[in-house]
C-alpha cells in the first residue's frame, strides 16, 4: 500500500467513525467509546464503537439511524449486521470498523471494554 493509498484510507475511516459517532448521539444513545484496535496484533478489526440504548426499540434504532446515516452520507453499506431481531445487541460491521449497540444488561454481560482494554479509549458526550 502507498502513502496515498494509506492517508485516504486513514481519512475514509475517520469519516466513517465520525458519522457512526453523530449517528448514535441523534437517536440519544448513551456511553459512547470508541476503541482504537489498530496497535493490537490480534485486533479483529481498527475500531470498535460500542454504545448502549435503554430500550429494545431504541436499539434498533439507534442501529438502524447508523446505517441510514452511512448510506446517506458515505454511500456506505455494513458488510454485515446481526442481531436486530431480539435487538439486545445489534452489530453493525463496517470491516474497519464494527459497531457494537448494547442493551445496558447485555453489555454489561459481555464487557468488550474489558476484553479490549488494551486498545486506545475514546468517550464521547451523552446528548
Amino acid at each position: 500500500m502507498s502513502q496515498a493509498q494509506g492517508i485516504t484510507t486513514k481519512h475514509v475511516s475517520q469519516e466513517l467513525n465520525d458519522i457512526i459517532i453523530s449517528a448514535i448521539q441523534d437517536i440519544k444513545g448513551q456511553n459512547i467509546v470508541k476503541l482504537d484496535l489498530r496497535q493490537l496484533e490480534d485486533a479483529p478489526t481498527d475500531f470498535f464503537i460500542i454504545c448502549e440504548g435503554e430500550s429494545n426499540t431504541q436499539v434498533k434504532s439507534i442501529a438502524a439511524n447508523i446505517q441510514k446515516r452511512t448510506k446517506q452520507d458515505l454511500e456506505t453499506f455494513p458488510s454485515h449486521v446481526e442481531g436486530g431481531l431480539s435487538a439486545t445487541w445489534v452489530l453493525v460491521d463496517y470491516f474497519t470498523t464494527v459497531v457494537h449497540v448494547f442493551h445496558p444488561e447485555k453489555r454489561a454481560f459481555y464487557e468488550l471494554e474489558d476484553l479490549w482494554s488494551d486498545a486506545q479509549f475514546t468517550e464521547y458526550a451523552d446528548l
